[in-house]
């Protein structure tokens, strides 16, 4: 066995912290829209579209932090970024890194991963029912 085999057996710990920081990043999104934390360009009244992303990203946020129905959460959060990153982004340029949509590209193929491979450790969603 190899010591990169070895390593399986942390896979569980890999994917929260995946989880995790990918849902504290998210959540920052959410509060610079809906409180200007931290600073932002976006402050001041929204749209009712980015009202509702900014609700999507605080709420949604927060519950894939906790692992809480993350596999739900994450498709509807993949498919808020696809919606964004074409809305907003895609048309002013052909490429991610000038449109400045990267970070919505990752973000969904993030979440869509959790669709896939659930919320690893340390998620609400683990819990056993009795």
């Amino acid at each position: 066995m190899s010591s990169f085999e070895r390593l399986s057996a942390y896979r569980p710990y890999g994917l929260a912290a995946l989880r995790i920081i990918t849902a504290l990043l998210f959540i920052e999104h959410g509060t610079m829209k809906l409180f200007g934390f931290p600073a932002s360009q976006m402050a001041g009244s929204l749209s009712p579209l980015m009202l509702f992303a900014a609700f999507l990203e605080l709420v949604g946020g927060i519950l894939i932090l906790v692992g809480l129905l993350t596999r739900p959460v994450a498709f509807l959060l993949a498919g808020e970024m696809a919606v964004a990153y074409f809305m907003a982004h895609a048309p002013s340029s052909f490429f991610p890194a000038v449109n400045q949509g990267d970070a919505a590209i990752l973000f969904c193929f993030v979440f869509l991963y959790l669709v896939f491979s659930g919320p690893g450790a340390f998620a609400v969603d683990n819990r056993k029912t009795v």
